[in-house]
């Protein structure tokens, strides 16, 4: 019979596995696809996944280290990050942090809530989808609450002939919000199923 105890590190092992992966993407070129203004970040993927199957907390958890990683970036290895931190360090931190802590969160409180809804294969793509456009959606929201007058982000404005708020989000996030938003749901989606479908099994051949 599997104990309590049991359950608990296989979930611990399974965080740490995916905190490992998280960091591994974060400082790597796997991690991360650099274009003109936002890059498309695969880090939403293990996020994702840990949401899915371990749970709102877990998600929290990744989402936080994804976040601690991306503040990171912005000493020399993002020039963005980089030019938002010369201009204020202490919002940086929060415009890194926490749109992918609460990513995380609300990725896993979707997935709950749709299986307990009956919607089990529903839930899967839905979930993928959701972390990535949270993350994009929180992200760009924060960065304007600190950043958009200022003059960095005025001039990036200026160049890509965004004429008010609206069009500067259009044209910033453009095709890499796109493309991060369908990569992470494909892959998301099998690889969350895939890990969720294992973790029950070996749990019942356990109680076998």
């Amino acid at each position: 019979m599997r104990t309590k105890t049991g359950v608990n590190i296989q979930k611990l092992t399974q965080l740490a596995i995916l905190t490992a992966i998280i960091l591994l993407m974060a400082f790597t070129p796997i991690g991360y696809i650099k274009t003109f203004g936002l890059e498309i970040t695969l880090i939403v993927i293990p996020v994702t996944v840990g949401a899915i199957v371990l749970g709102p907390a877990a998600g929290a958890f990744l989402g936080g280290v994804f976040g601690i990683t991306s503040f990171i970036q912005c000493f020399g290895l993002s020039p963005f990050g980089a030019a938002l931190l010369n201009i204020n360090p202490s919002a940086t931190f929060i415009v890194c942090l926490i749109p992918r802590l609460l990513m995380g969160w609300l990725t896993g409180l979707i997935f709950r809530a749709l299986r307990k809804g009956g919607l089990k294969e529903t839930a899967y793509p839905v979930a993928s989808l959701c972390g990535p456009l949270m993350n994009t959606l929180f992200f760009m929201t924060a960065l304007l609450a600190f950043f958009y007058r200022s003059d960095y982000i005025q001039g990036i404005a200026e160049s890509l002939g965004g004429g008010n708020i609206i069009q500067f989000v259009i044209a910033f996030v453009g095709i890499n919000g796109l493309v991060e938003a369908i990569t992470c749901f494909l892959i998301g989606t099998a690889i969350a199923r895939a890990l969720d479908a294992f973790v029950k099994r070996t749990a019942r051949e356990s109680r076998a």
